[in-house]
């Protein structure tokens, strides 16, 4: 059994037409509960190239719900969230606005606080040398992308926009050898990652790549979010809501279910991201009540060795996972849910809910229009991993620690033999290695909750969990390290680090990608060096 099926890590969201969108506020209006599920809108590179320009801005709606949006403008239309689609040695050139006025924060409990006007402080002109972090300040990571950590591309460390400053160049390009798959896009600024991501600022980026399975086949982005209520004595677990595609998953409170509307019998092709903050998601699509076998494809923007089948999909949050459904019978509705998540003895609530109801429908989803794919480079990213020998192992470890009678939680990710320690963005690194290495780190879970490990810059083959080799390891750049039950050894898994790639040379981190873990100080740089 794949790693996949013993600690995978994906969640989704849906988007919805941009044609729907009206400007209320900061933010453009998005869809209400009962919402039909439509892709957001696809932009394409166009000779080799993808140029465009970002705001990203804030407010909340008439709900008291906070939204972070990123804004396109579209043939005069303001549109969230666009997917941003490449080829293999494309470049991404995204100028990147700061607009956020009364930014929101939680503390290192996860408490939110009421709305905070920003100090109007200037930090450095400079945003790769920034002198201040402030609660309007932001930045841009690109998940799962194996590109270089400096500024202008993909560096969250020593990167910071603030807001009012002029628009900000992300100058990417696409590795020849990337694989073909889901990425996505967020903000990353230590200490607000979680508010502006739980938010809503988040996309989709898609590697293109021909894939034989699924030529001819609607093609879905499907995006799992949340969005919380602000206001100083709001429970944010209390007052949270999934979405997907910013419509809010709360049937049947109150509410009609989202819609997604298929053509009978047909198969179709879903690309699913969680760019929730903690959501750990365990997905089902019913017909009728019979669980269906979903042809898994590609994990993490890889594709497998060859696809698995599957009733259950367990994604963490800013995993990824692609897979073909089979057609819906003319005569029956279908059911795209979460089974919910135990996330361990002191882990946030993940329960059931559904993301929609899928419905037979007599007129085809539009396809997207025709654009060149390039071919992929014979050699893919991290191609013979399986086969090397390791130069080094480190054991790694989560831990946390209460702080106080009524104080918050401090979260530490701790290389053994090291002391645990909060993690601030002047530490120096905990790991220093070299490229062309490749090693292979055992995390263990020393906490009574679900932890969700993440490594910039680079994907790792997943060799065990537990103690127990995985027979056909498959590559992932997010993976569920589950809870310790608090007796017995602790939870584990073992994971193979690629750093061949000279392009990653340089300082990036590893964390929790529970965010508000994250945001708490689970998190720590490793340096790379450039070998001679």
């Amino acid at each position: 059994m794949r790693s996949l099926l013993q600690a995978v890590l994906l969640f989704a969201t849906f988007a919805i037409s941009p044609f729907t969108y009206a400007q209320i506020g900061n933010c453009p209006l998005r869809p209400g509960a009962g919402a039909t599920i439509t892709n957001p809108l696809d932009l394409y590179s166009q000779n080799g190239t993808l140029s465009l320009d970002l705001t990203l801005k804030n407010g909340t709606d008439a709900n008291g719900f906070m939204h972070y949006c990123y804004l396109y403008m579209y043939q005069g239309k303001l549109v969230e969230a666009p997917t941003l689609r490449l080829n293999p040695g494309d470049q991404l050139v995204l100028n990147l606005t700061d607009s956020i006025s009364e930014p929101y924060y939680r503390n290192q409990a996860g408490h939110m606080h009421g709305a905070m006007k920003a100090s109007g402080a200037k930090g450095s002109d400079d945003p790769c040398n920034p002198t201040d972090m402030l609660p309007s300040s932001t930045n841009m990571h690109f998940h799962g992308l194996n590109v270089p950590p400096v500024c202008h591309q993909d560096d969250v460390i020593h990167t910071l926009l603030q807001s009012g400053d002029p628009p900000f160049q992300y100058s990417i390009q696409i590795p020849t050898n990337e694989p073909s798959g889901l990425y996505w896009y967020h903000p990353h600024p230590h200490g607000n990652t979680t508010t502006q991501v739980i938010g809503g600022a988040s996309g989709a980026i898609v590697v293109e790549g021909n894939n034989p399975l699924t030529q001819g086949l609607n093609e879905r982005i499907l995006i799992l979010r949340e969005q919380v209520k602000t206001g100083p004595a709001r429970d944010p677990d209390a007052n949270t809501q999934l979405t997907l595609n910013f419509a809010p998953a709360i049937y049947p409170e109150d509410a009609p279910p989202n819609i997604i509307s298929v053509q009978p019998g047909k198969q179709e092709y879903w690309r699913f991201l969680n760019s929730s903050s903690k959501q750990f998601a365990s997905l089902q699509l019913l017909y009728g009540v019979t669980p269906q076998q979903l042809e898994v494809l590609e994990i993490d923007g890889v594709q497998l060795s060859s696809p698995i089948y599957l009733s259950t999909i367990y994604v963490p949050p800013a995993g990824r996972v692609e897979f073909i459904i089979p057609g819906l019978p003319a005569d029956q509705t279908g059911t795209f849910l979460t089974l919910g998540y135990d996330t361990g003895p002191i882990g946030d609530p993940n329960g059931y809910r559904i993301l929609a109801q899928v419905m037979p429908n007599g007129n085809p989803h539009p396809a997207p229009p025709p654009h060149p794919v390039k071919p992929p480079a014979d050699r893919l990213r991290f191609a013979g991993l399986a086969t090397q020998v390791p130069t080094t192992t480190r054991s790694l470890y989560f831990s946390e620690q209460s702080v106080g009678t009524n104080g918050g939680t401090q979260f530490f990710i701790t290389v053994q033999g090291q002391k645990p320690r909060v993690f601030h963005m002047d530490d120096p690194p905990a790991i220093v290695t070299n490229t062309g290495s490749v090693e292979d780190w055992t995390i263990e879970n020393h906490s009574g909750e679900v932890h969700a490990f993440h490594i910039h810059q680079i994907h790792f083959l997943v060799l065990a969990i537990n103690g127990v080799p995985v027979p056909n390891p498959d590559l992932q750049d997010t993976i569920i390290v589950p809870p310790w039950p608090g007796s017995g050894p602790y939870t584990s898994v073992t994971l193979r680090m690629d750093f061949r790639d000279p392009n990653i040379a340089g300082t990036f981190v590893y964390h929790c990608h529970i965010l508000d873990h994250e945001d708490g100080g689970m998190m720590a740089k490793i340096q790379v060096n450039r070998a001679n």
